[in-house]
């Protein structure tokens, strides 16, 4: 276990998270810029897709954000036909998201990129490391909230 009293250990697994963050949205990030989109865009097509018919509010909340900080990227992704915004079918009030077939394309292609890269690396680090890193993310996500 690493010592995170000692400033070493601290820069090393510091250093180490920040560099395994930077690999693991290098790919995605190449293809977000081919269309003039961030990290913001793919994280709300990965939630619409995560979760179907999925509110705004709900959404929001997932991603911690204001309405205010939603707004623009998820209307560029609508004028780029790769969400869409439909009416509940219970409740006419309640705008629904869910990704166009050219946004479920987008997602798949931007996921598949990063599950390659993690297929790689969990492959190399075992079933014991993988237990521990998904137990450390799982951790850190712990005061997410999550629909299921």
């Amino acid at each position: 276990m690493l010592d995170l009293k000692n400033p070493t250990s601290q820069q090393h697994a510091m250093e180490a998270f920040f560099f395994g963050y930077q690999a693991f949205t290098a790919k995605a990030d190449e293809m977000l810029e081919r269309r003039g989109l961030s990290r913001v865009h793919q994280r709300i097509v990965f939630f619409i897709a995560r979760y179907p018919n999925l509110s705004v509010k709900e959404l929001l909340a997932l991603l911690g954000v204001s309405k205010q900080a939603l707004n623009m990227p998820l209307r560029q992704l609508q004028e780029m036909h790769l969400v869409d915004s439909v009416a509940s079918q219970t409740d006419k009030r309640k705008r629904l998201l869910e990704l166009t077939a050219e946004g479920a394309k987008f997602e798949q292609a931007l996921r598949r990129e990063q599950v390659k890269l993690l297929e790689r690396v969990f492959a190399e680090a075992g079933e014991a490391a993988v237990s521990g890193w998904l137990a450390v993310n799982l951790a850190l996500g712990g005061s997410q909230t999550h629909l299921e």
